[in-house]
């Protein structure tokens, strides 16, 4: 089998700013209505297995280790109205969902990608989402990440190929490069290339040479990034357990308990408050061929 793992705060995003065919949303729910769709239509593509992670709320311990980390400032309040309803409509419809309050949706990505490719049943867990932060939970050809708005699959290969380090090397190279969607700066001076060049060689924070002299590797402004890295050490550190993603943000769970087993009585009025009646006859009939 094939496990899905869907960031449901990103698809909330994506389809709350997406061009809308039509303005008139009487409802008010018309990011809810495309990512409940979305997630149908995933379904009726065939896919079994399947679980949600959204930010209950936006900040999470994170905030606490660095005062500039992402909050919910700023979020358009008509956005912000549906993130619980999401929650709630996807329920309803049957699919798994991981609310998050201390850790992120992200973290709850990682920690049940681990669980499902624990287990020996599971042919791939296919991370949906394109956020660069997940890539440093792909493994080689079992755990994948897909960008579901241009059908890109990116194995542990397509990882190192796009940023120039393996996924085991991300999180360092996050704490170098910085993360502005996060909010943390990274270090002065220290790019892509740069990071991806020194980590491809030497994996980890720890594992770089404090001296640019013995650094076997030639890079630009060399001695201008070591004398950073030595500067800010702690500081890159920190950004790195900012990056990194917690495995233990969920409890364990059974593969099985991620089957899709049809939508619950509910929806139908889930649905028609989201002004998508049609949603409910399409999960039915789904629901329907199952049996």
């Amino acid at each position: 089998m094939d496990v899905h793992l869907i960031d449901g705060t990103f698809e909330l995003f994506r389809h709350f700013y997406s061009p809308r065919t039509d303005e008139a949303d009487p409802a008010g729910m018309a990011g809810v209505r495309g990512v409940v769709g979305s997630v149908l239509g995933m379904l009726e593509n065939g896919a079994t297995h399947m679980g949600v992670a959204t930010d209950h709320v936006i900040e999470s311990f994170r905030n606490q280790l660095w005062p500039g980390y992402k909050t919910g400032d700023g979020i358009d309040p008509e956005l912000w109205a549906q993130f619980w309803p999401l929650e709630d409509a996807l329920e309803a419809m049957g699919v798994v969902v991981w609310p998050m309050v201390e850790f992120e949706a992200d973290d709850a990505l990682a920690a049940a990608a681990a669980i499902a490719a624990a287990d020996r049943r599971v042919r791939r867990v296919i991370i949906c989402t394109p956020d660069k932060d997940l890539g440093q939970c792909v493994t080689d050809g079992r755990i994948v990440q897909l960008d579901r708005r241009t059908g890109e699959v990116r194995d542990a290969a397509g990882v190192e190929a796009k940023f120039g380090v393996p996924p085991a090397s991300m999180a360092d190279w996050l704490a170098l490069v910085g993360d502005s969607a996060d909010g943390f700066p990274g270090l002065p001076g220290w790019g892509a290339k740069s990071a991806a060049a020194v980590l491809a060689r030497y994996r980890h924070l720890e594992d770089i040479p404090p001296r640019a002299a013995d650094w076997d590797i030639p890079v630009r402004g060399a001695a201008r990034l070591a004398a950073t890295l030595a500067d800010d050490r702690e500081q890159a550190i920190l950004f790195r357990t900012l990056a990194t993603l917690r495995k233990d943000a969920l409890p364990a769970f059974g593969v099985e308990s991620l089957r899709w087993k049809g939508p619950a009585l509910l929806f139908a009025d889930v649905a028609r408050a989201l002004g998508a009646p049609g949603l409910a006859e399409r999960a039915a009939r789904l629901a329907a061929g199952m049996r």
